[in-house]
């Protein structure tokens, strides 16, 4: 469906995103069963939310709100934009750095939790829940002495368990559990803990046992009730090896061996990258077909003012190149076959590369469509798009009943 999308798309509506929504739904309900097995009772042990931060689009949130328990936001823009796109829908905020004003619209409109990041955020969310006569759900967000399985070097992306300016150290916590104590407007109900991204189900399931561990232990010397975890996310995505897919049954297992613990609380996970990324795609054509120095490059239309994943994490966006027939000039018509390609952007910067050095088979050809895949997540949202003010992608969203979730226009 989403080839015959990227092939009828009209050359003025490139570049373009194409996501496959109905790929999505049945992805999200696959992990949300998943995370739930082994889980017995009517309340549910362990509880899927979705980091907005990955992929806002408002047709993602509304694919993914029937089979999350809630959405995770990290400033006051997502917190309202959130809202609008999927009302009713419990969500938790986050981020360091939160403003007078987020705070402040937290409690005046109440969220499901709030992710607290220092003592002086508790205090300030303490004042504006007592200013507005309303209780405040809390999770302290802790950098605890804990150890990633498999040590530094198997952690991509590290976000804990080392100096951070996310989260608080285990004497800061102490210090939150006794503000929280004397504030009755604050229920403290547990610790989030998100250390690390890029973990596998085998890593992942082992740290939140290590976690639960030490939250159980720190919860006992303050004298807390423990009765959420939140783990966070940090799921695995290959973009090297895109076939190679995070097992969620595996971590679900995990989960629930843990979540079935005596006295262990309601456990959390905020995937982002992991439940979208495989469903959007970034379809552009190729501009010109250029040799330099015993190299190709490929120049397509757009580049990483749209897709900045690449640029940012330093690697090759997966593709597939799809031809198209037809050339309309009497020159011959520039393109390689069987060698290695670099596809390049529009930029004005030797940084603007979606992929280098792929080996493509067959032909490359200017007028030919290339699909960049696994672009469903920290994609068009974090790239620098107004850069030379190049024309913004427009965005798709077509679905297998013919319903065409098509966004008006160019999305800004």
């Amino acid at each position: 469906m989403v080839r015959a999308h990227a092939h009828a798309l009209p050359d003025t509506q490139l570049p373009a995103y194409v996501h496959d929504i109905d790929g999505l739904a049945r992805h999200a309900a696959d992990v949300s069963t998943a995370s739930a097995e082994g889980a017995s009772g009517a309340a549910p042990r362990v509880e899927l939310y979705y980091a907005a931060k990955a992929n806002p689009a408002p047709e993602i949130l509304r694919a993914l709100a029937p089979h999350v328990h809630g959405i995770e936001v990290a400033s006051g823009g997502e917190l309202a934009h959130v809202r609008g796109a999927a009302p009713g829908v419990p969500i938790a905020f986050g981020g360091p750095g939160k403003t007078d004003g987020e705070l402040d619209a937290v409690v005046a409109t109440g969220v499901h939790r709030l992710h607290v990041e220092s003592e002086h955020e508790l205090r300030r969310a303490a004042a504006f829940a007592r200013a507005h006569g309303r209780a405040v759900d809390v999770l302290l967000r802790a950098n605890p002495p804990v150890d990633v399985p498999g040590g530094p070097a198997a952690v991509p992306l590290a976000m804990g368990g080392r100096p951070s300016p996310f989260g608080m150290d285990p004497d800061a916590l102490d210090r939150c559990a006794r503000v929280a104590a004397d504030e009755p407007r604050l229920r403290l109900l547990g610790i989030h803990a998100h250390l690390a991204s890029g973990l596998d189900a085998a890593a992942l399931g082992l740290l939140a046992e290590h976690l639960l561990d030490w939250a159980v232990g720190w919860a006992a010397r303050n004298r807390l009730d423990l009765r959420e975890l939140n783990v966070g996310g940090g799921m695995a995505v290959d973009y090297h090896r895109p076939e190679h897919r995070f097992d969620w049954r595996a971590y679900g297992k995990a989960l629930a061996a843990t979540a079935a613990r005596p006295n262990a609380p309601v456990l959390r996970i905020e995937p982002g990258r992991a439940l979208t990324a495989y469903h959007g795609w970034y379809v552009t054509d190729i501009l010109d077909v250029k040799h330099s120095r015993g190299e190709t490059f490929a120049v397509v239309r757009g580049g990483t003012h749209h897709l900045r994943t690449p640029a940012a994490r330093g690697h090759s966006q997966p593709l597939a190149v799809l031809p198209r027939d037809g050339w309309p000039h009497p020159w011959p018509r520039p393109g390689v076959r069987d060698e290695p390609v670099t596809f390049v952007g529009q930029l004005c910067t030797p940084k603007d590369v979606l992929a280098a050095h792929v080996p493509v088979p067959g032909e490359v050809r200017v007028g030919d469509r290339v699909a960049f895949a696994m672009a469903g997540a920290y994609a068009w949202n974090i790239s620098h798009r107004d850069f030379l003010m190049h024309p913004p992608p427009t965005f798709h969203y077509p679905t297998a009943d013919g319903t065409h979730l098509e966004q008006a226009g160019r999305r800004t």
